[in-house]
């Protein structure tokens, strides 16, 4: 009896499909493929090419360990809601990253879309009013200090070396009419986000920590500034699963599930995507200070 049990925990520990045996796994290589003309129509004007998008996909699945083994709905979906938002589907960029996510209550992989560091750059430059953008990290060595209130100060004086251990992330923007404003927050408070995350063990938390704390402080200044819609449905559908691959799925709320990401197996290879169009060259980015800030 307890050799049965324990066979059971092990089974149930290593995610089996949902499906049955015998049933045949989705081709989500031949559905993606079948998804061009809906992503052609979903991608802005200014957008790279659906065939790039497929292709990006398409290296996405071979690459990232259990996300073929995911729904056709939640994959779509997250495929839906990065060409609408424009952003390339893969981490070569870091504008966004398709998560394989193990739902515990539906028995099945599904896609977890997290927004990236640079996709939420890149969303924030949409804005006609947008007119500066950073994110930095602090180290314990360098000169910081900042003050909220009616009179705010943010001053940080990198040192050139031995920098020391990251202390603080935060992250400033200026907009057109002359306005600015900053968020500061400590590694202790970045790290009480993390650890609310699904994602916090796995994906980019675990391959780009930094780029996500940056991300995380500019989410949290994101809630100061005037936000394009594109934007807003960013954030709102960042850590989420959408089933729906309608257009109009882009404007309904994700689900946010009990589960567990899968964390990616090493492979020891970075992946690649050729023929960038030349729509991406100059693209507006957070600077980063140098020796990792």
């Amino acid at each position: 009896m307890s050799t049965n049990l324990a066979e059971r925990v092990a089974a149930r520990r290593s995610h089996p499909p949902a499906r049955g045996a015998d049933a045949p796994q989705p081709n989500l290589v031949q559905f993606v493929n079948s998804m061009r003309g809906e992503i052609a129509r979903a991608l802005p004007a200014h957008v790279a090419s659906p065939e790039r998008i497929a292709r990006i996909a398409l290296t996405e699945l071979r690459r990232v360990e259990h996300l073929a083994e995911c729904t056709q709905e939640s994959f779509g979906g997250a495929l839906m809601t990065c060409a609408q938002l424009g952003l390339e589907p893969g981490g070569a960029l870091g504008e966004a990253y398709l998560l394989p996510f193990w739902n515990k209550r539906a028995r099945a992989y599904e896609v977890q879309l997290v927004i990236g560091y640079q996709g939420m750059i890149r969303l924030f430059w949409q804005h006609p009013a947008a007119a500066g953008l950073a994110a930095r990290t602090v180290y314990e060595n360098d000169e910081f200090e900042f003050e909220y209130g009616l009179h705010p100060v943010l001053r940080h004086k990198p040192v050139r070396s031995d920098r020391g251990r990251p202390t603080h992330y935060y992250a400033v923007a200026k907009m057109a009419n002359g306005g600015s404003a900053f968020v500061v927050m400590s590694v202790e408070d970045v790290e009480a986000i993390r650890q609310r995350s699904k994602a916090r063990d796995g994906g980019p938390w675990a391959t780009d920590y930094d780029a996500m704390a940056c991300k995380t402080v500019i989410r949290q200044l994101f809630k100061l500034l005037p936000k394009s819609s594109e934007l807003a449905r960013a954030v709102a559908h960042d850590e989420g699963v959408r089933r729906d691959m309608s257009p109009e799925g882009l404007d309904a709320p994700p689900d946010y599930v009990e589960g567990e990401v899968v964390e990616r197996a090493p492979d020891g290879q970075q992946a690649t995507v050729e023929d960038v169009p030349a729509e991406f060259a100059g693209w507006p980015e957070a600077t980063e200070s140098g020796g990792g800030g």
